[in-house]
């Protein structure tokens, strides 16, 4: 794991705001109430058992996803670490700010646009800070490296249990979860493309012996 002090302050930035626009983003998913991707279904129904707050369940999900990184020699970086601690906490903020029980169907349905929208531009802004992949990326990649799967084999088995064991636990599963599932890739790829052009002077390269997971 890199030092804090060697890191540029742009990173930071990039960081931590790339995270509070994803939990902006999940909480718009949670309060539009027409599914949520795999793992926040996972993440709310494990909030409904235990009696606690969805960014809370965010937390113990992530602690135990790491631990599983231990036997596939998976290494965290500080970004991962940031990823597992406030992006629930930023969830809980944007559930905090948003109005609940919300009727029409078509401000719910612009919600879930927005939610993918601050999503997508999350990422733009903290993938690019190259300080380590999310707990559950890292699952997803030590699967590849252990046993062999492909990185969409790994995504689609870790994300099906995710979703299974979630709805199995009262989370909201609906249309939301298949824009998510299938939306998700293209519209963080597309943020990263389009980011090239808004964030000429954060965007700065990675450390040469840095390697990109981490």
């Amino acid at each position: 794991m890199r030092s804090i002090l060697s890191i540029a302050p742009q990173r930071w930035v990039m960081l931590f705001s790339g995270f509070l626009l994803w939990g902006l983003g999940l909480a718009l998913f949670v309060r539009a109430d027409l599914g949520l991707g795999p793992w926040d279904a996972f993440h709310q129904g494990l909030g409904f058992q235990l009696g606690i707050t969805i960014g809370t369940a965010s937390i113990i999900a992530s602690v135990l996803v790491l631990l599983l990184w231990i036997p596939m020699r998976q290494r965290p970086g500080i970004g991962t670490i940031g990823n597992a601690l406030t992006i629930g906490p930023f969830t809980d903020l944007g559930l905090w700010l948003l109005p609940q029980e919300i009727e029409s169907l078509w401000l719910r349905a612009a919600m879930l646009a927005a939610g993918m929208a601050c999503v997508g531009l999350g990422s733009a802004l903290y993938l690019p800070a190259g300080l380590g992949a999310g707990p559950r990326d890292g699952l997803m990649m030590g699967l590849h490296d252990k046993l062999g799967w492909s990185i969409r084999a790994s995504r689609t088995a870790v994300e099906a249990v995710a979703l299974a064991i979630g709805w199995a636990m009262g989370g909201t599963v609906g249309v939301g979860t298949l824009v998510f599932a299938f939306g998700i890739g293209p519209v963080v790829q597309a943020s990263l493309n389009h980011g090239r052009r808004w964030l000429p002077d954060w965007r700065l390269p990675a450390p040469a012996a840095t390697s990109a997971r981490q």
